[in-house]
């Protein structure tokens, strides 16, 4: 009897141990992110999963080309987007978020980083005056939101993000760069479905 009740307490701590370093490792350095919109269409479809690393976020910083989760200003989620703090003119790409952080999980590609000179044409990223060769994007149908000529910097700890769909993304066009502090992880490979499982 004494050996049956040994087991069984065995049993519960290698359980209870399994499922403590399961947790951890999720809030700390592997978190699975579904996504939710097209906006990162053809890199990754509505529904598909990642693998988010999230403790890369808290020792390095994000480079460009970097698909990144991360959570956008308040208001970015809305159809009519109040998220921007700054524009310089009327037909500008957002130069500078609000101050208040969004609850809600983004993904999207980083462009841009701190001290960058970024600009649009035709959808495609001019990156310090340099058009930028992009062959995962969806090209851009809408003409008012692919062409940005005039360009903006991005501010110092700060991050210009877009969708891949460029014509059917919110982002960083609408409402500015996002603080390094804000962002979470960046996504590194996708595990959902069978058929896209795979390093991005």
């Amino acid at each position: 009897m004494r050996q049956a009740g040994n087991s069984l307490v065995e049993l519960v701590v290698i359980v209870a141990v399994a499922l403590g370093l399961a947790l951890g490792i999720q809030a700390f350095l592997v978190k699975p992110y579904r996504i939710p919109s097209p906006s990162m269409v053809p890199t990754l479809d509505i529904g598909q999963r990642v693998l988010v690393n999230r403790i890369g976020a808290r020792f390095g910083q994000p480079e460009v080309g970097e698909i990144v989760v991360f959570h956008p200003p308040t208001g970015a989620d809305l159809p009519e987007s109040e998220a921007c703090a700054r524009r310089n003119e009327e037909d500008e790409m957002c130069a500078e978020p609000t101050d208040e952080r969004s609850e809600t999980n983004f993904i999207k590609r980083v462009v841009a980083g701190p001290g960058d000179e970024v600009a649009l044409k035709d959808g495609h990223v001019v990156l310090n005056g340099r058009r930028q060769e992009e062959p995962y994007i969806e090209p851009c149908a809408g003409a008012g939101d692919c062409d940005y000529p005039d360009p903006i910097t991005i501010p110092e700890d700060h991050y210009f993000m877009l969708g891949d769909n460029r014509s059917s993304s919110k982002d960083s066009r609408f409402w500015g760069p996002v603080p390094e502090e804000w962002i979470i992880g960046g996504a590194f490979a996708t595990y959902w479905p069978p058929q896209r499982i795979g390093l991005l």
